[in-house]
């Protein structure tokens, strides 16, 4: 089968991101969220995204005329029924996305696609819990969205091939490079990425460097475009932790264990640039 019309729930920075591309490739989608305040926030970032794309000429006028028209928003859930796919951009919680995507079992057609846009948490305990277990894919986007190329596609033992390649096709079709994952906590990115970003927290506690010096030496040193402690604060200390936790509950292995100095600025709540100060100060 080949996507149509999209439906996401969640329109924070991972969905918002993902309705945009999605529209400016031509396709329908339909974006909800919890209340029309979030809502109407969320959809007015996506088309603040669009004209500075056109004001920067990475789009023509035609391009962002039409993703505006594919653009809209909703706080009925039953508004997603008429949806070949399904993508579910919410906060990381098995228990808030097992009851979404049950809700959304009543709501949309047998044939609709579930996708699950988490970061770490494993597909099958949610698609265990639908009618559609076969009908259910990993499509991990990355953040921010319109920029990053990488799309992980990720199958269970129960996706069908039909359900996998639909979603494959459609991240091709929306300018992005798909990989192929198999169903882990992290998957690939974050079962290699979240280990380096905590070995870093771990190697300033024990006082191999500052933050600062650690940072100029993976920068320079391996050619990367942030360091370890930067990236921690873009990606937010909060979702770190969080993602950390998760990982290390799937695999029980230390390097997954959040630092102390991690979990301390999370309780104060200093999550990295979003709040103006984590490992670094942005005020």
């Amino acid at each position: 089968m080949e996507v149509e019309r999209v439906g996401i729930v969640g329109c924070g920075l991972m969905g918002r991101g993902i309705a945009e591309i999605c529209s400016r490739a031509g396709i329908p989608v339909t974006v909800r969220e919890i209340n029309r305040e979030v809502l109407e926030a969320g959809l007015g970032a996506v088309r603040r995204s669009l004209a500075r794309s056109l004001e920067k000429r990475r789009i023509d006028a035609e391009e962002h005329d039409r993703a505006i028209s594919n653009l809209s928003g909703t706080v009925d859930l039953g508004d997603l029924a008429g949806s070949d796919l399904v993508v579910e951009a919410i906060v990381e919680d098995l228990e808030t996305k097992r009851e979404l995507f049950v809700s959304l079992d009543d709501i949309v057609g047998d044939n609709t696609i579930f996708a699950s846009n988490t970061s770490s948490l494993t597909l099958t305990q949610l698609a265990a819990s639908t009618a559609r277990p076969d009908r259910f894919v990993g499509l991990h986007f990355f953040n921010p969205v319109p920029v990053m190329r990488l799309v992980e596609v990720v199958r269970t033992l129960m996706t069908s091939d039909e359900a996998y390649d639909a979603c494959w096709n459609l991240a091709r079709r929306v300018g992005k490079t798909p990989v192929a994952c198999k169903d882990n906590s992290g998957f690939i990115v974050n079962r290699l990425l979240i280990p380096y970003l905590l070995d870093a927290v771990r190697a300033y506690e024990n006082g191999i460097g500052s933050m600062e010096d650690i940072d100029t030496a993976m920068k320079l040193g391996c050619g990367y475009p942030m360091g370890p402690f930067t990236l921690s604060d873009f990606i937010g200390l909060d979702t770190m932790y969080s993602v950390a936790n998760i990982m290390f509950d799937e695999y029980r292995e230390t390097r997954f264990a959040p630092p102390t100095l991690l979990k301390q600025l999370v309780q104060a709540g200093h999550l990295g640039r979003k709040t103006g100060k984590g490992f670094f100060d942005y005020r």
